[in-house]
């Protein structure tokens, strides 16, 4: 590691966020610092959504033959596209051009939120790896966007990424994508940043997301407070329930992760559901709210495209598209988060390989999230043994599924769980 490196980024970035109690008056500008964090779970189907929206509107079309006309008509048909796709979906801080008020601007823009989907080869399973934003890692030379190139660094926290290569308005995005292809040896065609409204529009688009409280959720930094239950979250509600970091689990980065995949796994649910593919108003508003609120790389500026990508995710079975978090460990010096790099590399190798993959989480490591009630018995994903002692790294089942360690969290589409809250006398 490059302690100096490190440092001399620190210096720079002091409006980094930092966690801390805030006063009732900015209460929207601790949600807007933490804003990268919620947007994980709508950039994750945005583009997907946006795809769906123009095949399904493009299906649904009444047309009239007219004299002399060819009847096969002049569109052609659009297949899912040929092979695997590897794209990064990355969420930003920046509030460039916002259209609702966050509060005083910190001057930072941080790509809080950085998921890499990749579809199989064959269109059978997918897997969205989220990294979390306080990873460190090497970010490699990178277009500043002013023309030049960027040194390159050994170890910085993911989330600088972005502004290292010049931020939102100066083509930023590109050097995520070089940081996130060299720490996981994947080259990445697609790319897409969503803006900062993006999680509200979304949200409100689809007309709320069903989550699971298990335990209440008492949180005085984004004052959230939900009971046990199920909460339909849209708007300003579902952004202040993904940020929520000491409201859930043990407080900490990781257990945010796994309760904002409970979130990512039931909005998965409705945007597959049959009532939501069907209802034009629904795919009118989610495809121009990720219109409106991404940034696409030239690979993506292309509706074939899109569609293309969507008809590869829509026939995957929800209990075959896997969200994990990539593996990490605490750093030498607590201020972050570094590789935990025996894990990581079993994962990456089945993804490398195109293997779907299973998961064997510990509960006692999982604190952001249980399994629903009613739901215990569920079986798990596929290629697992609940009675098995998990191996220490990954193993492959008969079927082809490579069973990944233990401390590989995260979940299934198909799995319907639910956010462990925490109280303030916990805090």
């Amino acid at each position: 590691m490059s302690g100096n490196s490190r440092r001399a980024r620190q210096q720079k970035l002091t409006s980094i966020a930092r966690h801390g109690r805030l006063r009732q008056p900015s209460l929207l500008a601790s949600i807007a610092k933490f804003f990268g964090v919620a947007v994980a779970v709508i950039a994750v189907s945005a583009l997907a959504v946006t795809g769906i929206a123009a095949w399904d509107l493009n299906r649904q079309i009444k047309t009239v033959h007219l004299a002399g006309e060819d009847r096969s008509g002049n569109t052609p048909e659009i297949s899912a596209i040929d092979g695997g796709v590897n794209l990064l979906l990355v969420g930003s801080d920046s509030r460039a051009n916002a259209k609702y008020s966050y509060g005083e601007d910190p001057g930072s823009e941080l790509n809080d939120v950085n998921i890499l989907l990749h579809v199989s080869e064959d269109h059978t399973n997918a897997v969205a790896i989220s990294f979390p934003r306080d990873l460190y890692v090497p970010i490699p030379e990178c277009p500043d966007g002013n023309g030049g190139t960027t040194s390159a660094m050994t170890s910085e926290k993911i989330n600088t990424a972005l502004l290292t290569g010049g931020g939102s308005a100066n083509g930023g995005l590109a050097c995520v994508v070089l940081t996130v292809e060299s720490l996981t040896g994947l080259t990445i065609p697609f790319a897409a940043e969503i803006s900062f409204d993006g999680v509200i529009e979304m949200s409100n688009a689809i007309g709320g997301v069903p989550v699971c409280v298990a335990q209440p959720i008492q949180d005085d930094h984004t004052q959230l407070y939900l009971d046990a239950g199920v909460h339909d979250l849209k708007g300003m509600d579902a952004l202040k329930f993904l940020r929520t970091r000491y409201g859930v689990g043990n407080g900490s980065d990781i257990t945010r992760i796994s309760s904002q995949q409970v979130f990512l796994s039931s909005l998965v649910r409705k945007v597959k559901s049959a009532d939501t593919l069907t209802d034009i108003s629904k795919l009118y508003g989610l495809a121009g709210a990720a219109v409106r609120n991404m940034t696409f790389s030239n690979s993506l500026n292309n509706i074939d495209t899109m569609v293309q990508i969507a008809k590869a995710l829509a026939p995957i079975d929800l209990g075959k598209m896997v969200f994990v978090q990539y593996p990490s460990v605490d750093s030498y010096d607590g201020s972050g988060l570094e590789t935990n790099q025996a894990s990581a590399d079993a994962l990456m190798q089945a993804v490398l390989a195109d293997k779907p993959i299973g998961l064997t989480t510990n509960p006692d490591e999982n604190q952001g999230s249980v399994a629903a009630p009613g739901t215990e018995e569920t079986p798990a994903p596929t290629g697992t043994d609940p009675s098995a002692t998990p191996e220490p790294g990954a193993t492959t089942s008969p079927d082809g599924v490579v069973q990944l360690p233990a401390d590989v969290l995260g979940q299934t589409s198909a799995q319907e769980t639910c956010t462990v809250g925490r109280s303030l006398q916990d805090q």
